[in-house]
């Protein structure tokens, strides 16, 4: 059975229940512990639970997705709770995106590890499925304790300092917990990796059941990186120390070195054979993204107005360049491109080929019609009624072939990216940059350039390379990679954070109104849809009152970063 078809068969009859979760508490009756972990199958159903915890981002908050909190979307109710994460009412009260249910994933985890030592199986030694359980048992404990660290990472990005139990907890434990300083979860984080890497798999194609969803090799070392990027980013390295850079470095050229993974010039998501993707969040049969995202008259009046959909910025959409690797920014003038190919009046045509996987926009082609969101176009109406904010349509994740037509409904798996390679490159370019200060440099330890690394992925994608040798102007290009490389993949939210470029990117967010004059020719003119609040304080999440209120030891309360302002790039 895959991991995929567990997760979906065993999670419903699993329950959790807790008056804190940082505690234990037996499961819901099927089984006692011991009867669970005296059989194989139920062993790995166990630990299947702990996979359920995995994050990702379909519209996380209610029906948003995070980067609703960005500058790269708007959600179209304008009533949802996503929007006090923008308009300055986000608080430990109205937490909104309470991660803090991480920890019953963690306390699954260590539940988990700690059953799994007792486990004998000897008595089915002459079974002839002893020698592959054994096997899988094996790999069991790793794949948990990555889990576990990818939850603790998960957490501190949220929230910084983080209680860390390794253990599972009575009440009263765990209503007397402490922190862990960020760089000592990081620590952890590493040392975890770095076991579950030495010791999982590359693939398990040729392992027992052929399953795919697991914790590899890879993935523990994309944990490990990640860990090591965000505790190497300003947000958490605010000195600019040159160790943790180098660090974070080595810890992607690490993956690189393995030739595991290959960037993939076709679309990622959704697509389970791309040799990309170290890790997918598999899903099941669903229509409610594309109910929730599709221009409403795709809909066939199955959603409710108005849109709880996700709608890229003007912001996000000047972000990508021309195909000829030109900037393209729609002013209060009008289009501005320096590109002798630009057309002012078709100005979604020849851009970074991402932009179409990305967004729909105003005459591009979905499900055989034309998306028409000017003024009296198919597709033009007021916010209330479903309409576009921003004059944008979500394309990202999008199943095309989802039907909500009557008697002919179709819906479709959706299986998030938990993490691909092109983010180990861009780590390694920042990382390299960041840490020598020389976008060209290598070394016998770092052979390859911050600048290759970069047009690796502008490559693969179909833009032309770049060579910037200011490390400044590097950084530039580099942010606005991640940004168009990652939209809509729960990236820009988090990237915003550990540079510290809230003050600077936050506080509006822009649409498009386009209309149609009678002789056929277009106006684009930007429009501010929204003003937005950003304050210091914003950086890190608040941990949620109810919890403070239950273990005094978790303060202090998150009130923002002291911001060391270092010499940086103007950021985008």
């Amino acid at each position: 059975m895959k991991i995929k078809h567990i997760i979906i068969a065993y999670s419903s009859i699993i329950a959790f229940a807790s008056c804190n979760y940082l505690d234990y508490d037996e499961t819901n009756g099927l089984n006692t512990r011991e009867d669970i972990y005296r059989y194989f199958d139920k062993t790995k159903q166990m630990l299947t639970h702990v996979y359920t915890f995995m994050p990702q981002d379909f519209g996380v908050i209610g029906g948003a997705m995070r980067d609703c909190a960005s500058d790269d979307a708007e959600f179209g109710a304008t009533g949802g709770n996503i929007q006090d994460m923008t308009n300055g009412n986000w608080s430990a009260i109205k937490t909104r995106d309470d991660s803090w249910t991480l920890y019953k994933g963690i306390r699954a985890a260590n539940e988990f590890l700690q059953s799994l030592e007792d486990v004998d199986l000897s008595r089915y030694e002459y079974n002839t499925n002893y020698e592959n359980w054994m096997k899988q048992l094996g790999y069991f404990p790793y794949e948990a304790r990555v889990l576990r660290a990818h939850y603790f990472f998960e957490l501190a990005r949220r929230y910084g300092d983080i209680a860390m139990p390794l253990k599972t907890l009575t009440t009263e434990e765990a209503n007397a917990i402490g922190k862990a300083p960020f760089e000592e979860v990081i620590r952890f984080i590493v040392s975890e990796c770095e076991d579950g890497a030495n010791n999982l798999p590359a693939t398990y194609v040729g392992q027992p059941n052929n399953e795919t969803g697991r914790i590899t090799k890879g993935f523990a070392m994309a944990v490990k990186s990640k860990a090591l990027l965000y505790a190497a980013s300003k947000q958490h390295n605010p000195s600019n120390n040159q160790e943790k850079w180098e660090a974070s470095a080595k810890a992607a050229y690490d993956i690189i070195k393995t030739d595991l993974y290959q960037l993939d010039p076709n679309e990622k998501a959704n697509n389970i054979s791309s040799p990309e993707v170290v890790l997918f969040h598999m899903n099941g049969n669903s229509a409610t993204f594309e109910r929730n995202n599709f221009p409403i008259r795709f809909t066939e009046g199955t959603r409710s107005t108005p849109a709880t959909a996700t709608f890229p910025s003007q912001n996000l959409v000047d972000a990508f360049q021309t195909v000829n690797g030109y900037p393209v920014t729609l002013t209060d003038n009008g289009w501005k491109c320096e590109d002798p190919a630009f057309n002012p009046q078709n100005p979604y045509a020849n851009r970074d080929p991402r932009f179409g996987r990305t967004i729909l926009a105003n005459g591009m082609t979905f499900k055989g019609s034309e998306i028409a969101v000017y003024k009296g176009g198919s597709d033009y109406t007021s916010v209330s009624e479903g309409g576009s904010p921003t004059g944008y349509f979500l394309r990202k994740y999008i199943q095309e072939t989802t039907s909500f037509e009557a008697d002919k409904e179709v819906v479709n798996k959706h299986h998030w990216i938990v993490y691909r390679y092109a983010e180990t490159l861009l780590t390694y370019a920042e990382s390299m940059v960041m840490a020598f200060k020389n976008p060209q440099y290598t070394n016998s330890d770092f052979p390859k350039s911050a600048e290759w690394a970069l047009n690796e992925v502008r490559i693969n994608a179909g833009m032309p390379t770049v060579s910037i040798t200011d490390p400044n102007e590097f950084m530039k290009a580099l942010q606005n990679e991640w940004r168009v490389e990652f939209a809509f993949e729960d990236h820009r939210f988090w990237d915003i954070r550990r540079w510290q470029i809230g003050e600077d990117t936050q506080k509006e967010l822009y649409g498009v109104n386009i209309e149609r004059a009678t002789d056929g020719t277009w106006n684009f003119q930007r429009t501010l849809y929204k003003s937005r609040t950003w304050s210091q304080r914003m950086y890190l999440y608040p941990i949620p009152q109810s919890e403070l209120f239950k273990n005094k030891n978790l303060n202090p309360q998150n009130m923002g970063l002291s911001l060391i302002h270092i010499s940086e790039p103007t950021r985008q």
